[in-house]
C-alpha cells in the first residue's frame, strides 16, 4: 500500500517521501531579486526538517512580473553563485529543491514592477490593483522565451526541478480564465485558446532542460470565482499538460478576489476543514496519467495518509505548517501524528514585509513565557 513515507522518484529525481513544501513567498531576498543567506538557510532548515520537495517561494522571471518585496528572481545570470549556494545549502542537508517560475502579470503593480502592470488583457478586475497594459504578440512571446530562459538558470545554478506557477490569478492564470482573458486573437476564447500560453510556456521550459529534468505545474482547479476557471476547463489544461508530457501537477485553486476561498483559507481546525482542494485534485487526478500534489489546508497526519492510501493524489502538499514548524515531516516519521501547530491565522506573512517570513503565535508564546518566568 502506498503510504506518505514512500521513496518516489520524479523523472529520475528521487524523492525520500510524498511530502512537499508547497511554494510559499519568504520575503527574504534582496531588492533585486538576489538570493540572500538567510534564504539559502531557510531553506536549509526545511531540508533539515525531512520533507521531500522543497518548492521555493515563486520567482519573479522578469522584473516586470514581480509583486512583493523580497521576492526572489531569477532574471539574470548576475545570481548564479547565490542561487547555487541556496540550492547547494539544501543538498548538503540531504534536500532536494525546485524553482518555482512566475510572472505576476495584472496582479503586480505600477510600484513593484517599475511600470503599468501587463496581463492578457486591460480589464480592471478585483484581484488586480490597477488597470493594466494589454499584452501585445511580441510581448507574450517574449514572456514565454523568459519562462525557458528562466529554467535554464535554475538547472544551471542546481535546482533539481523547476515549476512554473499557473495558479492564484498570476498571468498564466490570468490567460486561462475568461474573467481576464478577453482576448479574439488566438491567445484567446475558448478554453483550447486559453491554454495557449501555458502550454508555450512549458514547452519553452521543456525545451531550455531538456527531457530528463523534472518539470512541475501548479495549476487551479477552480478559480473559485463567478466568469474564472472552471473545474471544467482546468481538467482540459491539466490534460492537455499531461499530453506534453509534464512531469506532476500540483492542484490548488482561488484568487485573491475569490472571498472565503482563497488559496489561503483560515480556521482550518477541524479534519474536516482540511484538504480543501482534495475534490478539485481528485477530479483531475482521475483524468491524468501524470502525478498529482495536492495543497490546501492539510494539518493532520491521517487526513495526509488517507489521501494517499485512496490515491486521490500522490503528493501532499503543505506549506503554512512549514512556517510553524520545518521539522513537522520528521516528527510525524518518528511517531508523533499530532496535527500540525499551524492555526491557519495568516499572520506569518506580515513579518515578509520587514525582512521574512515566520510564526507570529510562536513569537507570541515565547514572549508570554519569559513573561511568565
Amino acid at each position: 500500500m502506498k503510504n506518505v513515507f514512500d521513496e518516489t522518484i520524479l523523472n529520475g529525481m528521487i524523492l525520500k517521501n510524498r511530502l512537499v513544501r508547497s511554494a510559499t513567498w519568504e520575503g527574504m531576498a534582496d531588492a533585486q531579486g538576489r538570493p540572500t543567506e538567510k534564504l539559502a538557510e531557510y531553506n536549509a532548515s526545511l531540508a533539515q526538517g525531512g520533507v521531500g520537495l522543497i518548492i521555493t517561494g515563486y520567482t519573479f522571471i522578469r522584473p516586470d512580473g514581480k509583486q512583493l518585496p523580497g521576492q526572489m528572481g531569477i532574471h539574470t545570470d548576475d545570481f548564479y553563485q547565490d542561487l547555487r549556494a541556496m540550492a547547494d545549502a539544501v543538498h548538503r542537508e540531504g534536500g532536494k529543491i525546485c524553482l518555482q517560475l512566475v510572472h505576476c502579470g495584472g496582479q503586480a503593480s505600477t510600484q513593484s514592477a517599475g511600470r503599468r502592470p501587463l496581463a492578457p488583457s486591460a480589464v480592471k478586475v478585483d484581484q488586480y490593483p490597477e488597470t493594466p497594459v494589454e499584452l501585445t504578440e511580441g510581448e507574450i512571446h517574449e514572456l514565454i522565451g523568459a519562462c525557458g530562459d528562466g529554467a535554464r538558470r535554475a538547472m544551471g545554478a542546481g535546482f533539481d526541478a523547476v515549476q512554473l506557477h499557473a495558479a492564484h490569478g498570476y498571468l498564466i492564470n490570468q490567460f486561462l480564465s475568461p474573467l481576464t482573458n478577453r482576448r479574439t486573437d488566438g491567445w484567446g476564447g475558448d478554453i483550447a485558446g486559453r491554454s495557449r500560453f501555458l502550454l508555450e510556456c512549458y514547452r519553452s521550459v521543456r525545451s531550455a532542460v531538456g527531457e530528463n529534468y523534472p518539470v512541475l505545474v501548479k495549476l487551479n482547479g477552480s478559480d473559485n470565482l463567478p466568469g474564472g476557471l472552471t473545474p471544467e476547463d482546468a481538467l482540459y489544461a491539466a490534460q492537455a499538460l499531461a499530453a506534453e508530457g509534464v512531469d506532476a501537477l500540483e492542484i490548488s485553486s482561488g484568487t485573491p478576489a475569490s472571498g472565503g476561498e482563497t488559496p489561503v483559507r483560515q480556521q482550518i481546525d477541524t479534519p474536516e476543514r482540511e484538504a480543501y482542494n482534495l475534490s478539485l485534485a481528485e477530479n483531475i487526478k482521475n483524468g491524468v496519467a501524470c502525478p498529482v500534489m495536492v495543497v490546501g489546508g492539510i494539518r493532520s497526519l491521517p487526513v495526509a495518509e488517507g489521501i494517499i492510501l485512496r490515491g486521490a493524489a500522490d503528493y501532499v502538499a503543505l506549506a503554512r505548517p512549514l512556517i510553524r514548524e520545518p521539522d513537522l515531516p520528521l516528527r510525524w516519521q518518528k511517531g508523533d501524528d499530532g496535527p500540525a501547530r499551524c492555526i491557519s491565522c495568516n499572520g506569518c506573512f506580515k513579518p515578509g514585509l520587514k525582512g521574512g517570513i515566520k510564526c507570529v503565535i510562536d513569537a507570541i508564546e515565547r514572549e508570554a513565557k519569559y513573561v511568565s518566568l
